[in-house]
């Protein structure tokens, strides 16, 4: 039975954060149709895919899925079990912002089912937070790690950004001491990222923010992985580390390039090498789906070139690219063609192979999607 994973989009937020690009909406109207709608396109896809998977973990994403009530998600954990060979031990993730929870809400979301928790800090520094708009302070954030704790989550993940405008390497090294005094066990560090239509973005354009160059950024990712494990975390992804054990399941879900299925607005399924997508709009999907149990947008069935492709890829951003599994899957040409190409990045010291794996160094990763366009 093949191993996957249950993705749920809840796109209420209370405030649009002035960098993010996910799709989210600023009212909670049409809360209860959302959530009718939800259980209904688990139901319709049920019927195709609950079978032959065993789904090992949930993950419930945003938007700020700790604005609905506990109740809300225990309905949709509910409603999954029901439909899904969902596993008894199934790792189930919420993401959170400080500022949305307190104590005893964190305890009703433990007792609806949630064994794990994502928090998105992005920063202990009070001038970044107010950069990014974040609704929370440097104490706000730490108290809602602690709480977490205190109620009895004991899978607590928090988010961080670097490479802000203005940053400096100090401000970073300070952002991560703060995180370390704290009782996680996994940390994702993203660089700033501009995307398209986001308010940062046109900050950018219009010459009213300025953005760090590549060489610092990779200053800041090399002092991230040097602190991060010299705690004991293992980098399992480019941008996550975890003590041993604490490895996202939904992360690794991904990146083993196993099947997922995703129910809301906006979001993404990958099933037998078939891709789709919902559409965006909460009104468009509501209607979608009391119309035909669905809110497919639109579909790609996968050719050869591009499973390999993305297998390459998912491989070399995480924990390496397997080469007997690649040769089984693909055959043994692309391995042979590129191979010089990968014993040149091993004698860089960029790449190392170990037991038939071949996978990025800590001088490599900063130089991950480089590597990539280049094999493709």
């Amino acid at each position: 039975m093949k191993e996957a994973a249950l993705y749920i989009h809840i796109p209420f937020c209370d405030h649009k954060c002035i960098y993010c690009d996910f799709y989210s909406i600023i009212t909670t109207e049409n809360l209860a149709k959302y959530l009718d709608a939800l259980k209904k396109e688990i139901s319709y896809y049920s019927k195709l895919y609950s079978g032959k998977r065993f789904f090992t973990s949930v993950f419930f994403g945003g938007g700020t899925p700790s604005l609905v009530m506990p109740d809300y998600l225990s309905e949709i954990i509910t409603s999954l079990k029901n439909n899904f060979n969902v596993s008894a031990n199934a790792e189930i993730t919420m993401e959170t912002n400080p500022g949305t929870v307190d104590k005893k809400k964190l305890m009703d979301f433990l007792n609806a089912g949630i064994n794990r928790i994502s928090i998105g800090i992005q920063s202990f520094d009070e001038n970044e937070l107010k950069f990014l708009t974040r609704i929370h302070n440097k104490q706000t954030a730490i108290n809602t790690v602690n709480d977490a704790k205190e109620v009895g989550f004991n899978n607590i993940s928090i988010d961080l950004i670097f490479n802000l405008p203005g940053q400096t390497k100090d401000v970073w090294q300070k952002n991560l001491q703060t995180a370390f005094s704290l009782p996680i066990n996994h940390i994702s560090a993203y660089s700033l990222i501009l995307e398209r239509g986001t308010i940062l973005n046109k900050l950018v354009l219009d010459g009213k923010v300025s953005m760090q160059d590549d060489d610092f950024d990779a200053d800041l990712y090399e002092l991230a992985i040097d602190y991060i494990t010299s705690k004991g975390f293992i980098q399992y992804e480019v941008s996550s580390f975890a003590l041993p054990g604490y490895e996202c399941r939904h992360n690794n879900s991904y990146w083993k390039y196993n099947d997922y299925i995703s129910f809301g607005t906006s979001a993404h399924s990958f099933v037998d090498n078939k891709r789709w997508w919902n559409f965006s709009s909460l009104k468009k999907y509501i209607s979608e789906v009391e119309t035909s149990g669905n809110a497919q947008a639109n579909f790609e069935l996968l050719n050869g070139d591009q499973r390999l492709e993305e297998f390459v890829m998912l491989a070399l951003r995480s924990t390496g690219l397997n080469i007997t599994e690649l040769k089984n899957n693909f055959g043994e040409h692309w391995i042979n063609k590129n191979f010089n190409y990968f014993e040149k990045l091993i004698n860089q010291k960029y790449m190392q192979l170990s037991n038939d794996r071949l996978s990025l160094t800590k001088k490599g990763y900063p130089l991950c999607d480089e590597i990539i366009r280049k094999l493709f």
